[in-house]
């Protein structure tokens, strides 16, 4: 947040900060809580001698150390090579909004981000799924009249971001036409001009 409000234009306040909606971590969370319960059990059958019972070759106490490393060492690895990319990955999406702009960021080592001007928004969309609108989530698209618009994904309290975000256009100073500019004048001599 610090290193945001160094990137502000004059005049420029942050409205909000957010990221994706954390459903995405349902799966990532479950694993995280399971993953050690489950480790921890056949560690315990380790000890007790279940693989003794189940395969005699192992009833021997030489084979629990190795077992028991065995289990620690898949539970890390669906840690470290699961859990914690899949929490990083989602921690490293940030939407801003500003009195004059959005802007998305991406990523954490590998950064890229996109800015769009308030003033440039023509039209703002808010679609949800099912789940989506069960959790207050949804993906709000952003036209500019350009081909090819701006797509915010998975915006936690979308609806309530898609007002800010109208509120805010509605904040921009009103800048007047120059008629003058906008307009053909027909002067003496018959020659047009802007």
């Amino acid at each position: 947040m610090a290193d945001m409000r160094k990137q502000l234009l004059p005049g420029e306040q942050v409205i909000v900060v957010t990221r994706q909606q954390a459903r995405r971590l349902f799966f990532p969370v479950a694993a995280f809580i399971l993953v050690p319960a489950l480790a921890a059990y056949a560690c315990a059958w380790i000890i007790r001698g279940g693989p003794g019972r189940l395969l005699p070759v192992m009833s021997g106490s030489e084979w629990t150390f190795w077992l028991m490393a065995a289990c620690v060492f898949l539970a890390a690895v669906v840690l470290l090579g699961y859990c914690l990319p899949k929490y990083l990955e989602w921690l490293a999406v940030r939407y801003i909004l500003t009195s004059r702009r959005i802007i998305a960021r991406f990523g954490m080592l590998r950064r890229r981000d996109w800015q769009l001007s308030l003033a440039a928004v023509r039209n703002v969309g808010l679609r949800q799924s099912l789940l989506q609108r069960t959790l207050r989530s949804g993906n709000i698209s952003l036209d500019t009249g350009q081909p090819g618009g701006t797509l915010m994904p998975d915006v936690p309290e979308a609806a309530r971001f898609r007002s800010f975000i109208l509120e805010a256009i509605d904040c921009l100073p009103h800048v007047p036409a120059n008629d003058n500019a906008s307009t053909w004048v027909r002067k003496e001599g018959g020659q047009d001009e802007w």
